[in-house]
């Protein structure tokens, strides 16, 4: 982290977990744990769950997310929630291409900059998600990978609108396998994604932009991932459901 540059944000990824009632419950749990962050603090929830981890988190430092926004403001696509709606539930970011929904729900990096610049148009703050199958690391071609899904998640999107725009990394083969990368190769693939925010816009706007690791980082793991100095925080999956865990996380960031 280098934080005389840019803010570190650690989010946990609820997934789908959590019913209103349970969120609720863990957002009043774990405010006083985190009152004292020296970070932001997110929790992305799944949506049915906003409205009550809004509410729960009227006051505190808090903030909530969702897991998915659709690129078109309103229309017929039954199941996806357009960004004004996000914004008038009381959403503040909304995570983007997650690998998931890549992989189960035909995700494209094409799609994924449809979501990011429709997230932004509305003034929503992304975290846009790359990363490299277990494969393509195998086969050299992490740069590539990341590389290019960050130009093409980012067509369009102004240095302005980088403000807005956190990147998450999150190597497919760390996602819930309970493998997590080194600290070095997290803070290698997290420095690639600088240099190409850097091509596109500068050496200002790349030394601004949060960079998240998001592979199973847990409170065991999150000190040494956290003091590297291109790891901006962390998108957090399993140890986000655990208010300890996730405070010890949050106390690193």
């Amino acid at each position: 982290m280098d934080k005389n540059f840019r803010r570190t944000v650690i989010a946990g990824n609820w997934k789908m977990n959590m019913t209103p009632t349970a969120a609720a419950a863990f957002i009043k749990e774990l405010a006083p744990m985190v009152a004292d962050a020296d970070c932001d603090v997110v929790l992305c929830v799944p949506a049915i769950d906003i409205p009550a981890a809004v509410a729960a988190a009227e006051g505190t430092n808090i903030h909530i997310g969702a897991e998915n926004v659709h690129f078109a403001e309103s229309g017929a696509y039954t199941g996806e929630i357009s960004a004004d709606m996000l914004v008038d539930a009381g959403v503040e970011y909304v995570i983007i291409g997650h690998s998931e929904r890549r992989q189960y729900f035909a995700e494209t990096d094409e799609t994924v900059n449809a979501r990011t610049k429709a997230a932004l148009a509305k003034n929503l703050k992304a975290i846009v998600c790359v990363g490299e199958t277990l494969t393509q690391r195998e086969q050299g071609i992490t740069a590539e990978t990341v590389s290019l899904q960050t130009k093409i998640a980012l067509l369009g999107v102004s240095a302005e609108d980088m403000k807005n725009v956190i990147i998450a990394y999150e190597p497919v083969w760390a996602i819930g396998t309970g493998k997590t990368a080194t600290s070095d190769q997290a803070d290698e693939v997290c420095g690639i994604i600088r240099d190409v925010i850097a091509g596109l816009y500068g050496e200002c706007v790349a030394k601004a932009t949060t960079i998240q690791y998001g592979g199973s980082m847990n409170a065991k793991n999150a000190e040494e991932l956290l003091s590297k100095v291109n790891v901006d925080g962390g998108l957090i999956g399993g140890a986000s459901l655990k208010t300890a865990d996730f405070t010890v996380i949050v106390k690193n960031g």
